[in-house]
């Protein structure tokens, strides 16, 4: 069980990470970092911010459930493939020791905040190339499945990053507007962590009451978030959190 002042500090991380996601995405670069600090084995914390992280990815599933009319037959598509990669990422977690998984944190962590700086270009190129059509040939869907089960994989093994590797995969398979792509982007995501979820939960390693106080916590900070949205530059946050992962990152990979 978590002492006072951790589950103050792991309820503020949720709700940092909560705030940050609403406006920017990268929340976990502050939640997973945190449950390291409170002496959280590196797997276990890993595998306790999977299962409290669902409740968000379930609800920003739902905030864009009317953008996904229409897409049935991708969704059918990459579903399998985001369920059986997030399967297969967890049992690989699963099947890692923590010294392990604790050599490779710096350099995943590094690669997510370098995957959440290319957030905003990433886009730019999506909006601009959005609306072309015959940009990519209709049989080249068929082909989203892989990079996705490829996602799936990264994502149940660690996750921070997941939603723009899937969003550049998704842009340059299929021919849509971003706002479509996104919601697409988010069922995957919703299925690859609750996937890992499923496994992660039988595995002994969730800390639930750490999963409590996250949940808590990421609720409040994702509503404060949503009603702050307008109000605060997405991409100024973005770059907090972009420099926040470098130097955790960095002081991770000088440790080991």
């Amino acid at each position: 069980m978590l002492h006072g002042m951790d589950c103050l500090w792991v309820g503020l991380a949720a709700m940092a990470g909560g705030f940050v996601n609403a406006l920017a995405g990268g929340g976990t670069l502050i939640t997973f970092p945190t449950l390291l600090a409170i002496g959280l084995p590196a797997v276990a914390a890993n595998v306790t911010s999977t299962v409290a992280l669902c409740p968000g990815y379930l609800s920003a599933t739902f905030s864009q459930a009317g953008d996904l009319r229409g897409q049935s037959k991708r969704v059918w598509l990459v579903l399998p493939a985001a369920v059986l990669g997030g399967i297969c990422g967890a049992l690989l977690l699963l099947h890692t020791s923590d010294k392990t998984f604790r050599a490779v944190v710096p350099f995943l962590i590094l690669m997510a905040a370098g995957l959440l700086a290319l957030q905003g270009p990433l886009r730019t190129w999506l909006l601009r190339h959005a609306g072309q059509r015959g940009l990519h040939a209709k049989h080249i869907e068929s082909w989203a499945a892989l990079p996705i089960a490829l996602a799936a994989v990264y994502g149940g093994y660690f996750g921070a990053g997941l939603s723009v590797i899937v969003l550049a995969a998704l842009g340059l398979l299929i021919d849509d507007t971003l706002t479509r792509l996104n919601a697409l982007k988010q069922i995957i995501a919703f299925s690859v962590n609750i996937a890992a979820a499923a496994i992660f939960i039988f595995s002994g390693q969730v800390k639930w009451w750490v999963v409590l106080a996250m949940t808590c916590g990421s609720l409040v900070g994702g509503a404060l978030g949503g009603r702050m949205a307008g109000k605060i530059q997405p991409a100024i946050l973005r770059w907090i959190v972009v420099g926040i992962g470098l130097v955790v990152g960095l002081i991770y990979l000088v440790r080991a």
